[in-house]
């Protein structure tokens, strides 16, 4: 596999600029081809201030060990060049990021040096269209310490014949554990800390463009505010998986709920909206009693 070492975080603003321009262009169809090639950058080291602006807006306390989905935040610039290439065959715009599962092999500290690892795999058929995966691994000292699995659908034609994966057993939205009320300007303050600005997070006017009634939240502040409410009782190495559903729109009220999994060492959380409509279920293995 092709592989270009960075030796500084791509600019992510600028990034978006060029996805902007290249979406009119890109027309690929059912057998276009992700790209062969990763990218690695190493020496990442961590800055306590954005950490520490992250643990708030995300609902973590302050620890010198990362939460488990910060380490996304350091790899999604590489992420977004792989998908802004010229060989990568769909627009960025329009992706939607419908699961993502991490696994910590260990817990990574604050002053840890990160390499991390980033490439596209496993393309497949979707009744709604196209899936793939953006696949990043974490190592510190030559150890893997945490990977990730994010899964994008490209929109197209659908067909029923391509069988739906199976998914996340649900979870009653009877009984919630804790609501959360979401602000407004929810998005712009996590695009802030993250660099993702998609416009659907970023203003109503921008949202709209792209067929919501305002603002969205974004998928990976979800999953981070759900993995606090379960801070303290994640054991060292651990996998927590979730599935997107409907949207996260600002501002609004969601509730969140755990139940017991398929064993002792499991738990299945989700996000509701008040009316019981899902926007996120969760599934994490290795659960410290």
């Amino acid at each position: 596999m092709p592989t270009e070492e960075l030796s500084e975080s791509p600019n992510l603003g600028a990034l978006y600029l060029k996805a902007a321009g290249t979406t009119p262009l890109r027309r690929a169809g059912r057998d276009a081809e992700l790209p062969y090639s990763e990218y690695v950058r190493s020496g990442i080291t961590i800055d306590r201030e954005h950490l520490a602006a992250y643990n708030r807006l995300c609902g973590f306390g302050t620890r010198d060990e990362l939460p488990l989905t910060y380490p996304h935040i350091t790899s999604f610039p590489l992420a977004v060049r792989l998908m802004t290439d010229r060989d990568f065959p769909y627009p960025l715009v329009g992706l939607v990021h419908v699961a993502n599962r991490i696994t910590r092999h260990e817990p990574v500290s604050v002053t840890d040096s990160m390499t991390q690892r980033v490439r596209l795999a496993n393309q497949r058929r979707h009744p709604k269209g196209q899936q793939f995966d953006v696949i990043t691994e974490t190592s510190v000292d030559d150890r893997l310490v945490w990977s990730e699995t994010s899964t994008y659908l490209r929109r197209g034609a659908s067909d029923d014949s391509v069988p739906r994966p199976e998914g996340i057993p649900e979870v009653t939205a009877e009984a919630p554990t804790a609501a959360w009320r979401l602000p407004a300007n929810l998005g712009r303050r996590y695009a802030a800390v993250s660099g993702d600005r998609n416009p659907i997070h970023l203003h109503p006017l921008t949202a709209k463009a792209f067929g919501f009634p305002r603002t969205i939240a974004h998928g990976m502040w979800s999953k981070a505010r759900c993995l606090a409410a379960f801070e303290g009782r994640l054991p060292d190495a651990c996998t927590v998986e979730v599935e997107f559903a409907k949207p996260v729109l600002l501002p609004s009220e969601v509730r969140f709920t755990e139940q017991p999994g398929e064993s002792d060492a499991a738990k299945l959380f989700a996000l509701h909206s008040t009316s019981g409509k899902p926007h996120l279920k969760g599934r994490l293995h290795g659960l410290a009693e």
